[in-house]
């Protein structure tokens, strides 16, 4: 017989699983909150750990709380999506905070003077990006259109998700229909969604082109859901409509500031639209740039942060390592009267050097304010470049995706280069997920404090 255990959870990791202690070493136990007192079984013993797994909740959280989604939980065949739908959004909000200081305590040994309030929004129907998988089981007869499983990386055969916005979500049971009926139903592997302001596109992906009956269905079902059908027969680059009128459908727009940035589908943006309006407001207050100030938009993207700062600042110069991004940005700067006031270059931010920040320094005189956006590997080179610089400007605003290489970037700015950290916070752009956005406020020693 199975020997059956109880101990008090300590702690959560981001993927949803409790830490106690078993037997001298942690027990890893999937579902189970801080506070709780559980009764679970050892499935294995680790070096270093024990894993469990919860049998019974004896005493719950008062933070738990019923998952709204069908598919999320902690079996074989739940979906992978969401680590956290159990847990409130306060807490989870909390928890983020935590380890964003814990990893800014443990790589940098810095604590933020001010913890900023946590941003946060919708936590349902807030996914405006996805990335659909999809599988037909012959031997089965299934069509399968969802995120992957939790632990096998099996497609989740999805009825509905919670964090997609409603609209798309209902779209899953068509969509299946849809695929079971094309003669290339195995030769699709995934379905990209991109939802903008007053459109949205559905990315097909097709290992083979489609015949075409395929074609008139897939139309078919555009006209009938409302939706624009792109096909994606190679990389990225060759996602193209299958209608030539509605290539330039997508829009993210930033009303405070009275921008609207094209985009195509497979183009970076944030999943959170409501989330990334309130993010620009608040890096942009934050960065407090002075209409006779120079701004630097490192890792700009698509001018997410660039045009509104244009908006704000003298000049603004916006620094992006894919060239196609880099043309989307010029070409949104002139839509919105703004190519006068901002200046792209195409550069590896990865590999930049103080000669680089040198030359941007001897073509517009200085640079007073910098903003960064890096991807989750972080700006390693930017960081090391504004550490070793003595033409430091007065305050960089970071935004993350990735807690560790910020804190990692973190101990660079603070301990090579004399930086302080002014203020961190989290940014719930991931409800109910693992992911954590936050930003940062770093100042030059010695210059402005963070409300002047």
């Amino acid at each position: 017989m199975t020997d059956h255990f109880e101990a008090v959870i300590e702690s959560l990791k981001l993927d949803g699983k409790g830490i106690a202690q078993h037997a001298g070493k942690p027990v890893v136990i999937e579902g189970a909150l801080p506070g709780e007192r559980v009764r679970y079984e050892v499935m294995k013993s680790k070096p270093r750990n024990h894993i469990g797994q919860l049998l019974e909740c004896v005493h719950a959280s008062p933070h738990r709380v019923t998952p709204r989604c069908q598919h999320f939980g902690y079996f074989r065949s739940a979906c992978g999506g969401c680590s956290l739908q159990h847990l409130d959004v306060a807490a989870q909000l909390q928890l983020k905070q935590q380890v964003l200081e814990d990893a800014l305590w443990h790589t940098a040994k810095i604590r933020p003077e001010t913890l900023l309030p946590p941003l946060d929004g919708p936590a349902w129907g807030y996914r405006h990006r996805a990335r659909l998988s999809v599988r037909f089981v012959r031997r089965k007869g299934i069509q399968m259109v969802g995120f992957h499983e939790r632990i096998r990386g099996f497609v989740v055969d999805m009825q509905s998700c919670a964090v997609l916005p409603e609209r798309i979500s209902n779209l899953l049971g068509p969509l299946r229909e849809l695929i079971a009926n094309l003669a290339i139903r195995d030769r699709l592997p995934q379905i990209e969604v991109a939802v903008g302001a007053h459109a949205t596109v559905l990315v097909v992906r097709v290992l083979e082109p489609p015949d075409d009956d395929d074609r008139a269905a897939l139309l078919a079902f555009g006209r009938m859901h409302g939706v624009s059908m792109w096909l994606q027969p190679g990389g990225s680059q060759s996602v193209a409509p299958m209608l030539d009128e509605e290539a330039n459908v997508l829009t993210l727009e930033l009303p405070e500031f009275g921008i609207t940035l094209p985009f195509m589908p497979t183009d970076f943006t944030q999943v959170n639209h409501q989330l990334n309006m309130l993010l620009v407001s608040r890096a942009i207050e934050l960065l407090a740039p002075q209409p006779d100030e120079v701004v630097a938009d490192f890792f700009c993207g698509l001018g997410n942060f660039t045009l509104p700062l244009a908006t704000r600042a003298q000049q603004v110069i916006g620094l992006e390592g894919a060239a196609t991004l880099v043309a989307r940005a010029e070409q949104a700067a002139r839509q919105n009267g703004l190519a006068a006031k901002t200046t792209f270059i195409a550069r590896d931010l990865f590999k930049w050097t103080l000669d680089d920040w040198n030359q941007l320094l001897q073509t517009h005189g200085r640079i007073d304010r910098v903003l960064i956006d890096p991807p989750r590997a972080g700006a390693l080179a930017v960081a090391e470049t504004l550490a070793a610089t003595p033409a430091k400007p007065r305050r960089i605003v970071y935004v993350s995706c990735n807690p560790e290489t910020l804190a990692r970037d973190t101990a660079i700015l603070a301990q090579k280069g004399g930086w302080q950290l002014r203020a961190a916070g989290v940014v719930n752009m991931f409800p109910h997920t693992a992911h954590i956005e936050s930003l940062a406020v770093f100042e030059s020693a010695g210059l402005e404090s963070l409300d002047s």
